[in-house]
């Protein structure tokens, strides 16, 4: 298994950081402009080696040039051997397409985390050992957060998941899709098969309606509830101050 990071975003909310940097390599810990300064990918990248992974393949689309400068200081660094996956459409169309991008990985098994996404090695733990049990898909879910309109909600039951939006009354669901995803090498088929029919049904479609599509086909795709833990979604200007509040206690 290896892990996978989507950061071929551009961020705009995050201006004027993602002038220069896709959102990825924003800086989150220590000073800004610091050289050893920590990023979402650093955190990320930490975490994959915490958990004993190896390698990873990174997905870049938007000031792609950046990643690639610090790619073998990123190896160095963490003790992860990096391969790097050009989006072509990174910034036209949304990550259906970006995910699709690097599914030769899905047959190698992949610990997937979106490049926004601060949080603990913990989260990567709690997926690996959900493990087993024929599951393909396990999904990192927050079931103690309040939901609002903006999350990725999700609702699931002794069946696997049944409905994966942000479209959807937050009472309805049991929890938020925090942005990670424990893929197995025998989903790897279907789930690029469901992809594909999703960023050509609407290119601006995101990856989890891919996984809807893969629900509605009939693949189980399963969660794995992640318990109290702190982590954000950095979008904007708060998220970010927040992600430099949390990443601070890990």
């Amino acid at each position: 298994m290896i892990g996978l990071v989507l950061a071929a975003g551009a961020g705009r909310r995050l201006r004027p950081y993602t002038d220069t940097l896709p959102k990825a390599l924003v800086p989150v810990v220590g000073p800004e402009g610091d050289a050893e300064a920590k990023t979402v990918l650093d955190l990320t990248l930490a975490n994959f080696a915490e958990v004993g992974l190896t390698e990873a393949a990174v997905v870049v689309g938007y000031r792609k040039e950046a990643v690639y400068e610090r790619k073998e200081a990123l190896e160095a660094k963490y003790g992860v051997k990096l391969r790097l996956i050009d989006n072509d459409k990174a910034e036209e169309w949304n990550n259906a397409y970006s995910l699709w991008c690097a599914r030769e990985v899905f047959k190698e098994g992949v610990l997937l985390a979106n490049g926004d996404t601060v949080h603990p090695p913990s989260v990567e733990r709690t997926l690996l050992a959900a493990r087993g049990e024929g599951k393909k898909i396990l999904l990192a879910l927050d079931a103690e957060k309040k939901l609002d309109e903006e999350e990725m909600k999700v609702v699931a039951g002794d069946s696997g998941v049944r409905r994966i939006t942000k479209l959807m009354d937050p009472d309805e669901a049991v929890g938020e899709y925090i942005g990670l995803t424990l893929i197995e090498p025998e989903a790897a088929e279907e789930l690029a098969d469901a992809l594909k029919a999703t960023f050509e049904k609407d290119p601006q479609l995101y990856y989890e309606d891919g996984y809807q599509e893969l629900v509605d086909r009939g693949f189980r795709i399963d969660t794995a509830p992640i318990g109290d833990v702190a982590w954000v979604e950095i979008d904007n200007h708060d998220d970010l101050a927040k992600g430099r509040e949390i990443a601070c206690r890990y």
